[in-house]
């Protein structure tokens, strides 16, 4: 998801929770932004099993992608709204750290272990912090890592009461095209075997999954149509999506 006017109304959603002392972090992909910019240098976008391959030079894209221009496109947003923001990436006080998932991907990696004080001292102070998913092993190199799976692991991390999901899909779908309003990991890995959940909502669905069953209280995978229906959404006032559950 990310239109301009999405993206606005998203700020629009999250800044009036915000002024009204909910703690809040968005933690922020860029996938489209990211394709845009490596066919500007000539290199078209490879994905495996949902996930983007990334080269040592693709690494460099995706990082200044997602750190620099998408990230602070956000904390402008947000702050043009009236929430104080602060963007950072999991690089940033060791935030999130990861290892390498597989050889062909290249440089992706999955998190093994959450530092969360940079975020909750963020929060402390009234800061809605905006992350990045780029993440760092344990001696200094960088990983792109999938924003689910990095959202997952700091909501974990944080004990948060709500994990919320939004993209340009409402929800995980059925076979006839119907959103599937609570997904417990039965039904979802029947949905993945017969491949109705396929592509980049396998690891979505797969996160949401570990995150219930890691402790967060709810998980939503929900699109964006409105302000007042994400805002709804957050709240827990009511679903337009899917609640992921165990």
């Amino acid at each position: 998801m990310e239109s301009s006017e999405n993206l606005r109304g998203v700020a629009r959603a999250l800044a009036p929770l915000w002024s009204a002392g909910i703690p809040l972090v968005l933690v922020h992909g860029g996938g489209k932004d990211i394709n845009r910019n490596l066919q500007w240098l000539g290199e078209e976008p490879k994905f495996k099993d949902g996930l983007r391959v990334t080269s040592e030079d693709a690494l460099l894209i995706v990082e200044m992608t997602l750190s620099g221009s998408v990230n602070k496109r956000l904390v402008s947003l947000l702050q043009a709204e009236g929430a104080r923001s602060c963007g950072i990436s999991g690089v940033d006080g060791s935030t999130l750290v990861c290892h390498p998932i597989d050889p062909e991907l290249g440089r992706v990696g999955t998190v093994f272990q959450v530092r969360p004080a940079l975020v909750e001292a963020l929060l402390q102070v009234r800061f809605l912090p905006v992350v990045s998913p780029i993440s760092t092993d344990t001696t200094g190199s960088h990983y792109n890592v999938n924003a689910d799976d990095a959202a997952s692991a700091l909501a974990v991390a944080l004990k948060a009461e709500r994990l919320i999901y939004v993209s340009d899909v409402p929800g995980v779908m059925d076979a006839a095209k119907h959103i599937v309003p609570k997904l417990n990991r039965e039904n979802a890995e029947s949905m993945i075997g017969s491949q109705v959940i396929a592509g980049g909502m396998i690891p979505k669905v797969r996160s949401c999954l570990s995150a219930v069953e890691a402790g967060v209280g709810e998980v939503h995978i929900c699109g964006f149509s409105t302000t007042e229906q994400l805002e709804a959404q957050i709240s827990g006032a009511s679903n337009s999506g899917t609640i992921v559950g165990v």
